[in-house]
């Protein structure tokens, strides 16, 4: 379940999305900043919004499944990263309904998704969860990454 969850929000639902908007608008804004747009909803909003409600509500699983940490007073920091990924995850959410906070939404969820798959990358032993977390991780943070580059050098948005 985890695998489907994953794939459905990190390249499923924002590639659907993105063509579905540029083909009914004629790609108006250019394929960078509709991409860009729809994985900052589905990527860093939708993605970080779940996970970090599953951190903050059930900390275990993601201690024992995908760090495979057995500590219980880590419950607290895997709670607290929740949080986080809370934060950043409305953010990129209510971009959809403000578009001129995807940028910044993209900015920040981008930058904490490359770090964490850098991370990801240094650790021996991975199973197959922190596999699917590595590559949606970079896979997100090169998208809106470079959604955040275009805006900056273009002015589009």
């Amino acid at each position: 379940m985890y695998l489907v969850i994953i794939i459905t929000l990190a390249v499923i639902a924002p590639l659907v999305t993105t063509v579905v908007q540029g083909v009914t608008t004629d790609w108006d804004a250019g394929l960078v900043v509709i991409a860009g747009q729809q994985w900052v909803f589905w990527g860093v909003g939708i993605r970080l919004f779940t996970a970090g409600l599953s951190q903050a509500l059930r900390p275990q699983f993601t201690m024992k499944k995908i760090l495979r940490i057995d500590a219980p007073g880590a419950t607290q920091l895997v709670g607290e990263l929740g949080y986080a990924n809370i934060g950043m995850g409305a953010a990129g959410i209510l971009s959809y309904f403000f578009p001129d906070w995807a940028p910044a939404a993209a900015l920040a969820g981008g930058l904490f998704l490359l770090l964490a798959g850098i991370r990801h990358i240094a650790k021996p032993n991975k199973n197959a969860k922190e596999w699917i977390a590595l590559a949606t991780d970079l896979l997100i943070a090169v998208i809106v990454l470079v959604y955040v580059g275009w805006v900056l050098v273009t002015g589009a948005a």
